[in-house]
């Protein structure tokens, strides 16, 4: 029960060894009506004070050093307290100057003989008592009945914000289903077509191969027709003519050009198709990765319960907003990726379609430039061929002719021969007749016929000797054919040579498969 006294045990006294005990000494307070210290006002003290929402908790009880669990008190503690509240109110009102508590005393030990004297001197009377005991049944009817009333409250705040936690919680376990099937949509959609873009990569890598195979062989047609333009170039003197196989491997060369051109151009946007391809499929990629991660954190957010492990406080997270998207974009992020990956599909399709229709159209090209080089050939070789037949028929008729031209020159020459001889005959005949004497000497026919066979002789032997001097150009200029006509059989052999022998050699097969190339 409160005092106006306090008994404090002065700081120069001596303290007492535990578990000694002191004499009792007791303390006498002033009685009520006395002057005690003033708390001071409400006003001044209001602000210092906080104010509580629920009761405050009793004051621990301290034990004093002497005061033993086995032992009676030695002494009374009193504190200076005024009772000035009436015992009927059921709290103490924290702002008022009244149950403000002054500066304590500091604890004293009085003496013994005055403890022994204030003792004899009761405190408060039978009613104070009785009152008090009343304040006390009605503070703790009140306390009581506040106490129920707040346990009731609580009980009945508990059970809503249960039932509340409890459909937060479903309806965020409802939300996060959603949000999985939400998910799972676009993350197969994202799936069927990255296996899609994926094929479709593959079938334009295969048709960039074959291009790649189709240009590298694309060489060997050109170097057989550039050797065979090289091999021409040996062909000698008038041989060497701009013929229509010379201006087909012309042809040739400069189409196998252009479809190496197109062919490489071809390449580079399949290339670029390619590029565009693997763009998108990183995309997909990184957008289904990301929805397997986001996949992941929401199946674990919607298995999480009070009971899991690893739930933890983190302060402030809910205040916490790094959002890029809102459902809208989410899917329409998706969505594009999806619609980017279609249009890039469509366009490799018309890639490949364009990849088959190039190596088609190249190798028909091709192959029709092939087959007219190659008969433009055969014809100049059957043209050649004839040609060398009838040199040779030529070459065979000027030897027979120079043959018989030698015959004749030799019949020529032996009839001079045999003239000069008949001619000596004569004229031996005549200088043997001169020698006659005298009248002898007569003209009688036998001189007459002697000269006229001299004369005949002389003509027939210049005669002769011109025709053998004609039998000899001729011979000469059949030589001279022969030698030329051996020339041009030799030139023509040599154009043979090449074209047959080494141009059509090379061109027996097509170095590229003519077939149409199916790209699927």
């Amino acid at each position: 029960m409160a005092t106006c006294g306090s008994m404090m045990q002065p700081p120069s006294c001596t303290s007492e060894y535990l578990g000694t005990t002191y004499n009792s000494t007791y303390m006498t307070g002033p009685h009520q009506g006395a002057h005690c210290t003033q708390l001071p006002a409400c006003a001044t003290m209001t602000s210092q004070y906080k104010t509580y929402d629920t009761y405050p908790a009793p004051s621990p009880l301290r034990r004093s050093l002497t005061t033993l669990p086995w032992r009676p008190s030695t002494y009374y503690q009193t504190a200076k307290v005024n009772p000035c509240s009436a015992v009927t109110r059921s709290m103490p009102d924290p702002m008022s100057a009244r149950t403000q508590l002054a500066e304590l005393d500091s604890l004293k030990v009085p003496p013994v003989f005055a403890a022994a004297r204030n003792a004899l001197y009761t405190r408060f009377t039978c009613n104070d008592w009785m009152a008090s005991n009343q304040g006390s049944y009605l503070a703790s009817d009140r306390v009581r009945g506040g106490s129920e009333r707040l346990r009731m409250d609580t009980s009945r705040l508990c059970r809503e914000y249960d039932d509340r936690m409890m459909r937060n919680q479903a309806a965020v376990g409802k939300r996060l289903g959603e949000r999985l099937g939400d998910i799972n949509f676009w993350k197969s959609e994202l799936n069927n077509e990255l296996d899609q873009l994926i094929s479709e990569t593959n079938a334009l890598n295969e048709a960039k191969r074959l291009l790649e195979k189709n240009l590298a062989e694309t060489e060997n047609p050109l170097h057989i027709a550039q050797e065979c333009l090289y091999n021409r170039e040996k062909r000698q003197s008038i041989d060497l003519v701009h013929d229509c196989p010379e201006k087909e491997l012309i042809r040739e060369v400069d189409l196998i050009k252009r479809c190496q051109e197109r062919l490489r151009n071809t390449v580079d946007r399949a290339n670029v198709q390619l590029g565009l391809n693997r763009a998108a499929q990183h995309e997909l990629e990184r957008d289904s990765g990301d929805k397997f991660i986001a996949h992941n954190l929401d199946t674990t957010s919607q298995q999480l319960r009070m009971t899991s492990r690893g739930i933890a406080y983190h302060d402030g997270v809910h205040r916490i907003d790094n959002s890029i998207s809102v459902p809208e974009t989410w899917a329409k992020y998706t969505n594009d990726n999806i619609q980017r990956s279609q249009a890039e599909r469509a366009a490799s399709k018309q890639m490949r379609n364009e990849i088959e229709t190039v190596i088609n159209t190249c190798n028909n090209e091709m192959w029709q430039s092939w087959n007219a080089v190659n008969t433009a050939l055969s014809f100049r070789i059957q043209e050649t061929t004839d040609a060398r037949n009838k040199l040779q028929n030529h070459l065979n008729k000027t030897l027979q002719e120079i043959y018989d031209m030698e015959k004749n020159i030799e019949l020529l020459k032996k009839a001079i021969q045999e003239k000069e001889r008949a001619m000596q005959v004569a004229q031996t005949r005549l200088d043997t007749r001169l020698r006659r004497p005298n009248v002898e000497l007569c003209r009688d026919a036998a001189h007459n016929q002697l000269v006229e066979e001299v004369s005949q002789l002389i003509d027939t032997v210049d005669h002769l000797q011109h025709r053998l001097r004609e039998a000899e150009n001729a011979l000469q200029a059949l030589l001279r054919t022969k030698g030329a006509l051996e020339q041009d059989l030799s030139i023509k052999n040599n154009t043979l040579f090449i074209d047959r022998e080494k141009c059509m050699a090379m061109r027996k097969t097509f170095p590229i498969a003519p077939r149409l190339v199916a790209i699927s």
